[in-house]
C-alpha cells in the first residue's frame, strides 16, 4: 500500500515518472538491489546481518572478468560469479558457527575488507576491466516485450527462494531459529548448518546479482557494490522484516527494494542532489527500524491485554 501511494504521489509531481520507459528503467536500476536482498532477507531472518555483500559482489565480478580474458564462455564466467560469492557465504556463515562468533556483524565487517582488497588485487589496473561474454551482456542490459531481462532473472531467484522458504522443511527451520532459537535447540533443528546454509544463499544471490550489473555495465570492477549492504538492509527492513528474526516475506523484500529504487528515481527526476539521496536512504532506514520495535512493542501490550482478559 505505502509503495502504491508512493507511486501515485511521484507519478503527480514528476510527470515523466509513469512513462513505460522510465518504469522500464527502474526495473533494471533496482533488479541487482532486489536480488541480494532476498540472500540479506534470509540472514536477517536468523536474526544476523551480512555487511559482505557489496563487496562479495564486486570480487565476483573481478573473478568473471578475469575469466573471460581466459574463455569467452557465458556459462563458465556466470558459475565462476556465482560460485564465487557462495564461497564468500560459506567462509562468513562457517566462521561464525565455528568460531562461535557473539555476532554475525564480526566476520561479515571482516569479509567486507578481506573481499574488497581481493577485488582491487586481482583486477587488472585496480579499476574497471571492461567487457563480458555477449550473452551476459543480454541478461543484463536488454529487454522482452519493453521488460527488462533482468526483471526475468530477479522474478525467478525470488520465486525459488520463496518455494524453499514456503514449502520446505528448512525453510520452517529457519524462522524457527530466527524466531525461537532456544526452542529451535529442543525440538533438535541443526541450528548450525541452517544459520549456514542461510549465509551461502545470501552469498550465491549476490554472485547472481554479479551476473546482472555485469551483464549490464558489460565490465567488472572492484568498486562495484559500494554502500550495496546499506541498500538491501533498507530494503529487508522497509519490507517488514524484524532485526529480531523469524519475522518477513520474500516478497515483501522485494517490494522494498522497488520503493528504494522509487525513491531514488523520483529523486533523480527532480535534480535532487546525489549525496542527499544517501541521507534519505539512512533516514528512511532508521524510520523502518522504529517501526518495527514501536509495531513489537505495540503487538506485546496487545498479548498482555489479552492474557489478562483470558
Amino acid at each position: 500500500m505505502i509503495l502504491v501511494a508512493l507511486i501515485i504521489v511521484v507519478g503527480l509531481f514528476t510527470p515523466n515518472f509513469l512513462k513505460p520507459i522510465n518504469l522500464s528503467n527502474i526495473l533494471a536500476q533496482t533488479a541487482v538491489i532486489a536480488i541480494v536482498a532476498v540472500g540479506q532477507h534470509i540472514v536477517i531472518l536468523t536474526r544476523g546481518i551480512d555487511l559482505s555483500v557489496g563487496a562479495n559482489l564486486a570480487l565476483a565480478t573481478v573473478m568473471g572478468g578475469l575469466l573471460y580474458r581466459v574463455v569467452d564462455s557465458a556459462t563458465l564466467v556466470i558459475v565462476v560469479m556465482v560460485l564465487s560469492g557462495a564461497l564468500v557465504g560459506a567462509v562468513n556463515g562457517l566462521v561464525y558457527v565455528l568460531g562461535r562468533l557473539p555476532h554475525p556483524f564480526i566476520i561479515t565487517l571482516a569479509t567486507l575488507s578481506i573481499c574488497r582488497g581481493l577485488a582491487l588485487q586481482f583486477s587488472i589496473g585496480h579499476t574497471t576491466m571492461r567487457g563480458m561474454p555477449e550473452a551476459i551482456g543480454a541478461l543484463g542490459s536488454s529487454s522482452f516485450l519493453g521488460v527488462p531481462n533482468s526483471f526475468f532473472v530477479v522474478a525467478g531467484v525470488v520465486i525459488v527462494v520463496f518455494f524453499i522458504a514456503r514449502f520446505m522443511v528448512w525453510g520452517r527451520w529457519l524462522y524457527a531459529v530466527g524466531g525461537k532459537p532456544e526452542a529451535s535447540v529442543q525440538m533438535g533443528i541443526p541450528i548450525n548448518w541452517v544459520l549456514v546454509s542461510a549465509y551461502v544463499i545470501s552469498g550465491i544471490c549476490a554472485g547472481i546479482g554479479a551476473v546482472v550489473l555485469a551483464g549490464r555495465t558489460e565490465a567488472s570492477s572492484p568498486l562495484y557494490g559500494n554502500l550495496l549492504e546499506l541498500d538491501t538492509i533498507a530494503a529487508v527492513i522497509i519490507g517488514g522484516a524484524s532485526f529480531l528474526g523469524g519475522r518477513g516475506h520474500i516478497g515483501h523484500a522485494l517490494v522494498g527494494a522497488v520503493m528504494i529504487g522509487v525513491i531514488r528515481n523520483a529523486l533523480n527526476l527532480m535534480n535532487v542532489n546525489v549525496f542527499f539521496q544517501m541521507i534519505a536512504i539512512g533516514a528512511i532506514i532508521v524510520l523502518a527500524v522504529e517501526a518495527d520495535v514501536l509495531r513489537n512493542h505495540l503487538e506485546g501490550r496487545v498479548r498482555a491485554l489479552q492474557a489478562r482478559k483470558a
